[in-house]
This record gives structure tokens, C-alpha cells and sequence, in this order.
């Protein structure tokens, strides 16, 4: 068997990581070694085994990757900057992160400039040498105008299955975020569903009976929840309400505290069981450089203090948080332990998306593992098998 594009010889290498506590959802382990081989994990346990290297933890919590199914940009690249280059620097930065797979996401673009971005993903699926990338996520064009929020206005067109289908065949879109109200938007719900593709209401202002709508249609997830759609109110509870309540749905999280804040992240994990609650960065190319300005989809964004804001109008433009940042924020929000709220950072996400085998540091699982310090800093990222960060 040979090894996935972008592996190197080591795939084959026996590498043992050894003294580490294993975190996985529900499970806590302490003193324990983890053995790779053929980039799936071997044996977890407390005994040393051979190996052709070996990896000393020093008492590191071993982590599985996390998957971040919704991120722009990083560290002055964005994906939507229509290069390979863009991309690839990303999905290298992302690794610094502790993410191993990474959906890169668009924002509303031109029929023609959308068609080039995806085939520079579909470029860099055919390496995939750093963070691995099963797909896209694709968000907007199809949402809501009035809220758009930092996505630009000028592009936002109605629902377009032909449009979505295109290209979805230059490179797989796992994910489609669209406003469930608009014309023809549940029409493409079906049609995407049935092709594989998750649908997620976005930048939208549908009513709870809408969004129901879109459920029964199809759609699974609620992107960036609680930032650009309907809030909840006592006489009609929104798509904010409708996530909170409905079971059937999944809620991406920007952990940041900014875009949710503390108390709202708390009652979010106090509210809704961990296994429809979905980390995630919607991180920007503002992530990683500090302050200064940057364009995203053509908008001008000033960035204050790890802020990151339209400079007219003052909407949030994307985060500038870090996948490692996020799960310290809501262990540390939350009180709640590590491997409950890790659930939330691969194994719902992998799950969501179909993708079997990962999500969790068990055998035979893939060894896609994140090492992390007591801080929640990474020191090592490991992508089936082969170490590709180290700190």
C-alpha cells in the first residue's frame, strides 16, 4: 500500500510517543504511549514498545487534531487571494495550530474568481502536505444581503445548484453555507444534501419556521452561530432560538469570546449536549500578525487588539482566533475537563462530515495528533504519522 499524497517514507517508520496523558472525548489517560505505523495508531497503553523512532512526550497532553471546517486565511494569506501559494501557506500555518484538517473557505466572489479559488484548492489536495484538506467549505454566495455582514454585497446572488455543482466537481465542497429564506435556497439544500454536501444556514434573516424548513430539506449545521442571523426573541425565536432548541441542527462555535462572549459560551455548553457543538476559528489572514489593516472579498478590515472589523460599518470580519486558543477558552470558561470539551474540536466535526476514523486516539484511528503544553500552546502536530510541527 502506498502512502496518501504528501507522506514521506516515514509512513512506513514504527514511531512510538511515549509519557503522555491521552485526551479523548470522555477519556482521560495518564503515562501512556501511543504507537504509529502506516499513519494509523497502533496501541495506546502504559508499556513501552519498539520503535523505529520515539517520540518523549515529558507529560504533554496528546490531543486528537483538530479539524477546523470553517477558516479563511492566516497570517497574511487568505484563500480567497486565488493562489496555491495563499493556500498552501495557510494550511501550513494551521499546523501550528494544532489542525490537522483544515476545510479552506471561501467568501461571496464573482462566478468566475469563486471557479479559480477552487481549483487552487483542488491543486493543493493533490499534495496535502500539511494540513490535510478533504474539501472546501463554501460560504455565501448565497445568503441573505441584508446580512451580509463582512462578506461583500455586490457578489451576493440567489441559490444556484449548477453554480454549486460546477464546483463541486473541480473540488469536493463538504460544506455550503446559504441563507435557507432565499429563493430557491431549499431546492439546493435537497440537491446538495443528496450529493454529500453539508448545507449550513448563514448570514441569513429566515425565521424559526424558515430554517425549520431548511432542516426538512436537508440542512445540518448553523454557521458562525449567533453572529449575522436572526436573534432569539420571545414571539419568534430566530435561527439563534432555533439552534438552541432544535435537535436536528449542529452549531459552529467562534470560540473567541468576541463573537460569543464568556457568558453566552457558557450557556451555549450548559444548553446544548457536546455532540452538536462544533469548534471552529472563521479565522482570517489578520490571524497571527497583530494590528494592522488587511481586504477581505474586497472590504477594507482594520484589526485592534486581536479584533478584526469592516473599517465602514464596523462588522466583525472574520476572527483572529487560533484552534489551540478556542479549546483554552471554553475549558477555561466552561470549568469543564478537557476531554469533555474535545469532543467538540475533531470527533463532531469528523463525524458531521462523514470522514471515519478520526476524532479520536484509539487504535486504529488515524494518527492525526496534536500535543499540547498545560497552557494549551502546541508543541508538536503529527498528521498520519509524520510530525509536521514542532514548536
Amino acid at each position: 500500500m502506498l502512502p496518501a499524497a504528501g507522506f514521506s517514507t516515514a509512513f512506513f517508520m514504527k514511531t512510538l510517543i511515549q509519557n503522555v496523558t491521552v485526551i479523548s472525548p470522555q477519556s482521560r489517560l495518564e503515562g501512556q504511549s501511543i504507537l504509529l505505523e502506516a499513519g494509523k495508531i497502533v496501541s495506546v497503553g502504559e508499556s513501552a514498545m519498539p520503535a523505529d523512532e520515539v517520540i518523549d512526550g515529558n507529560g504533554l497532553l496528546a490531543v486528537p487534531g483538530f479539524f477546523d471546517i470553517h477558516c479563511h486565511g492566516a497570517d497574511g494569506a487568505d484563500v480567497c487571494d486565488n493562489s496555491l501559494e495563499a493556500v498552501r501557506h495557510v494550511a501550513q500555518k494551521k499546523l501550528a495550530e494544532g489542525v490537522t484538517t483544515w476545510l479552506p473557505t471561501t467568501l461571496t466572489q464573482p462566478k468566475e474568481i469563486l471557479c479559480d479559488i477552487v481549483g487552487k484548492v483542488a491543486l493543493y489536495r493533490e499534495q496535502q502536505d500539511f494540513t490535510r484538506c478533504p474539501g472546501l467549505h463554501i460560504e455565501g454566495p448565497y445568503i441573505n444581503r441584508d446580512k451580509a455582514g463582512a462578506q461583500n454585497p455586490e457578489f451576493v446572488r440567489l441559490p444556484d445548484w449548477e453554480e454549486l455543482r460546477a464546483l463541486h466537481a473541480i473540488a469536493p465542497a463538504m460544506i455550503v453555507s446559504l441563507a435557507p429564506e432565499m429563493p430557491g435556497a431549499l431546492e439546493l439544500i435537497a440537491a446538495a444534501t443528496k450529493a454529500g454536501i453539508v448545507c449550513s444556514a448563514a448570514h441569513t434573516s429566515a425565521t424559526y419556521a424558515q430554517l425549520a424548513d431548511g432542516i426538512a430539506a436537508g440542512l445540518k449545521h448553523l454557521t458562525h452561530f449567533g453572529n449575522a442571523m436572526t436573534p432569539l426573541h420571545h414571539r419568534e425565536i430566530g435561527v439563534v432560538g432555533g439552534g438552541l432548541y432544535d435537535s436536528r441542527v449542529k452549531l459552529e462555535l467562534i470560540c473567541d469570546t468576541i463573537h460569543l462572549c464568556p457568558d453566552m459560551l457558557k450557556m451555549i455548553f450548559a444548553v446544548v449536549p457536546i455532540e452538536r457543538l462544533l469548534m471552529i476559528t472563521d479565522s482570517v489572514a489578520a490571524s497571527w500578525i497583530g494590528n494592522g489593516t488587511m481586504k477581505l472579498g474586497g472590504l477594507d478590515v482594520l484589526i485592534e487588539n486581536h479584533v478584526a472589523r469592516l473599517k465602514e460599518g464596523g462588522a466583525l470580519a472574520g476572527s483572529t482566533l487560533l484552534a489551540n486558543e478556542g479549546l483554552r477558552n471554553v475549558v477555561e470558561v466552561t470549568g469543564w475537563a478537557t476531554e469533555k470539551v474535545i469532543q467538540a474540536t475533531s470527533w463532531n466535526q469528523a463525524q458531521s462530515l462523514g470522514m471515519q476514523g478520526f476524532g479520536k486516539i484509539e487504535a486504529g484511528y488515524h494518527a492525526d495528533i496534536t500535543l499540547l503544553r498545560e497552557d494549551f500552546s502546541v508543541a508538536r502536530t503529527i498528521v498520519g504519522g509524520e510530525s509536521r510541527f514542532i514548536a
